[in-house]
């Protein structure tokens, strides 16, 4: 009689302490778990609807002492239903064509990434990376991972997000984009526009990583109405709290993290 073999164990590490990128005076703890072999897909679609996100071939998620301050959020696909201001900032970039590209690095990509994180995170371990590095960020991949770009009509790259494809939708990993563009407020459109991919792709989620209350850089990430939270009973659609956000705030949006 033919048995399954079993399954190895899933090993999770919590990381030393370290200063919070994102609340003064507060310290971070992760926990991770590598993602690799040939169930890396699922083990990674599982963690995702768990609140975990992806660096490289490492899933973690937050596990800091005292502070839950990280609040896991994805886009409501079938649901949503963009804001007049929303709808006013695509409008200011309907000229820009979108494409699914393979998560491959190029020189063009990482020009633009070095002068989007010199002109918004010049102290910011990422403004120093090498183009190896930025390969390694892009490329170094164990799960179905694009780059979502915007170009205009002569192909120049004004944007790109680095998604997974997961499934149940995209999970953004990393955007950046071209900073002299404020007007068009790119990081916010490359949202939009991954919506509007996984609408066609009948997928029902974007996973947007974590919004923090306190933190102005997560603020952008109550835009995308209904926006569920993960929670203590599972997902559930998280009230519009921050909706008093200054509109302006909406102009200067990174979708990072």
């Amino acid at each position: 009689m033919n048995r399954l073999a079993p399954q190895p164990l899933q090993h999770f590490y919590r990381t030393a302490a370290l200063p919070c990128p994102y609340l003064d005076g507060k310290m971070e703890r992760k926990v991770l778990t590598e993602i690799a072999g040939p169930t890396a897909a699922s083990l990674y679609n599982g963690l995702s609807r768990a609140g975990f996100r992806r660096s490289h071939h490492l899933a973690y998620r937050p596990a800091c002492a005292g502070c839950n301050a990280c609040v896991p959020v994805r886009v409501a696909v079938d649901r949503f239903v963009p804001s007049r201001n929303l709808r006013r900032l695509a409008r200011l970039s309907d000229e820009l064509a979108t494409a699914e590209e393979p998560a491959r690095a190029t020189g063009e990509q990482y020009r633009l990434f070095t002068r989007y994180q010199r002109s918004r995170h010049a102290e910011s371990d990422m403004a120093t990376m090498t183009y190896g590095d930025y390969r390694a960020m892009v490329e170094d991949s164990p799960i179905e991972t694009r780059l979502l770009t915007l170009r205009d009509a002569a192909g120049q790259l004004f944007a790109a997000c680095l998604a997974d494809r997961l499934d149940d939708g995209y999970s953004a990993v990393y955007s950046f984009f071209d900073p002299d563009q404020a007007r068009r407020s790119l990081g916010t459109m490359l949202v939009l526009r991954l919506v509007e991919q996984a609408v066609v792709q009948s997928l029902p989620y974007v996973y947007l990583g974590y919004w923090i209350a306190d933190s102005r850089k997560m603020a952008y990430k109550v835009r995308f109405q209904p926006l569920e939270a993960l929670g203590p009973s599972g997902w559930a659609t998280m009230a519009p709290a921050a909706a008093a956000i200054p509109d302006e705030l909406l102009l200067h949006t990174d979708v990072a993290d």
